[in-house]
């Protein structure tokens, strides 16, 4: 394990699907928390039971996703939660298969039924004003939903402040931005959020123009002290390791 891994390094070509996206999984499980191994994933029992209750089979990155990974509370259910099979379900309106909730269950992600036949289908999104796009894959969201469970995965190594422009553009400015696309804020879709990185630090920038909220992760107490010295925000855990 090294602190040096660096996300925006690692994902220089971006995510070209599910194999990529499972290998850049495997690379940052290793390095932020715990290697992948036997049994991190769910049986593929429940995979078919739960195929069979709904009257169709998964796309394959969700299903793909289960088998690697689908029992690592640390990659999918720090914040908020990867659904497991035996309750995946259909909205009330019989138009999308929800597969994650956020954590106070005021937003939900999902697939189209016109799309699961697919074998890496898109994601959207719904916050009490119906389903909107949210990434181009399933296979995408499971790298979105990694990263940010791991970024809130160590009350002791993270952090979050809003930001006044001045600020943000000192994060534009020394971080390297990590080819991942845009996506919509589930609280606010009109707001982008983007990922930046160096080697030990990871930051999620939600928003843009005249504010954002900036959360961060650092991979040692010393990676953290180097983003409060670069970025003074009015951090909202304070930033006693400075």
């Amino acid at each position: 394990m090294t602190d040096r891994f660096d996300v925006g390094e690692a994902m220089l070509s971006g995510i070209g699907g599910r194999a990529e996206a499972w290998r850049f999984i495997r690379a940052f499980a290793a390095e932020w928390t715990r290697p992948l191994r036997d049994g991190d994933g769910v049986d593929r029992e429940e995979v078919r039971d739960a195929e069979q209750a709904l009257g169709f089979e998964l796309p394959a990155a969700l299903r793909e996703a289960y088998l690697l990974f689908g029992r690592r509370d640390d990659l999918t259910r720090n914040q908020d939660r990867l659904l497991p099979p035996r309750v995946l379900g259909v909205d009330e309106r019989g138009e999308v298969l929800v597969f994650r909730d956020e954590n106070q269950g005021v937003a939900s992600w999902g697939i189209p039924l016109a799309d699961i036949a697919d074998l890496d289908p898109p994601v959207v999104v719904e916050h009490g004003e119906g389903w909107r796009p949210f990434l181009d894959s399933v296979s995408l969201a499971c790298v979105e939903m990694v990263l940010t469970e791991v970024l809130f995965g160590s009350e002791y190594l993270e952090n979050a402040a809003e930001l006044p422009a001045e600020l943000i553009s000192v994060v534009e400015a020394n971080y390297q931005r990590v080819n991942f696309p845009e996506y919509p804020m589930w609280s606010e879709p009109a707001e982008p959020v983007r990922w930046f990185s160096a080697p030990g630090q990871l930051l999620r920038l939600d928003g843009a123009g005249e504010w954002a909220w900036l959360f961060v992760r650092g991979r040692t107490a010393d990676d953290l002290r180097r983003i409060y010295r670069l970025v003074p925000g009015d951090w909202t855990l304070g930033n006693a390791l400075l």
